[in-house]
């Protein structure tokens, strides 16, 4: 007796394949879509806010050695003086101006870049030289972040009393350096901001950032 196999035995029928439907498929695009989307607005809204804050310079030029270079990179508090007057008071929301304040302004002089120098005197007080030192209101200013003595030709604004609204600065390099030995104290208001970080930019673009000169 011999066994025959039933060739009219069947295996099992596959399942229908399941396909995904093309609303589904337009669905995830929509979402990827509006994530990209929402992400750059995202960076667009944090950029103009830090802009209304900081802005980045470039320095250009030695008259702040040794404590800052040519080339080097600046985050600027564009706001850093900015107050309100409240009843009579003058509020800062961040800190009035300082001595020792290393600040970006637009010189009293004909010059098509912004300067960088130190404030020395502030409104009020009497700056004076003498023997190669600065003296605010009959002391000595201590200075150990310079290199060189302070000489100043007897002219107009080597011994003045800082007028209200303005401000008194030097650059660190004192043997070159225009600042206000040449043209004398500088209204408060042409302060476009105070140095707040410094940053060597291997990834920023130099075209991106403005220039200031240290002269």
């Amino acid at each position: 007796m011999t066994a025959h196999s039933d060739s009219s035995s069947q295996l099992g029928a596959p399942g229908p394949i399941e396909s995904t439907p093309a609303s589904s498929s337009r669905s995830q695009t929509f979402r990827a879509v509006r994530e990209i989307v929402e992400t750059l607005l995202l960076a667009a809204l944090i950029f103009f806010l830090v802009r209304l804050v900081v802005l980045n310079f470039r320095v250009d030029g030695q008259s702040m050695t040794p404590n800052l270079d040519n080339g080097q990179m600046l985050l600027v508090n564009r706001n850093a003086y900015q107050s309100v007057d409240w009843q009579g008071n003058k509020f800062y929301p961040f800190d009035p101006p300082e001595r020792g304040d290393i600040v970006v302004f637009n010189p009293p002089t004909e010059s098509d870049k912004p300067y960088i120098k130190r404030i020395i005197g502030l409104p009020g007080d009497e700056v004076t030289f003498n023997n190669g030192q600065v003296f605010v209101n009959g002391e000595m200013l201590e200075e150990d972040y310079i290199q060189d003595r302070t000489r100043c030709q007897r002219n107009d604004f080597c011994d003045v009393i800082v007028p209200d609204g303005t401000i008194f600065v030097l650059g660190d390099h004192r043997s070159n350096s225009s600042d206000s030995r040449v043209f004398g104290p500088v209204p408060i208001e042409n302060v476009i901001g105070k140095a707040w970080l410094s940053y060597w930019p291997p990834r920023v673009s130099w075209r991106a950032c403005s220039s200031i000169s240290t002269l």
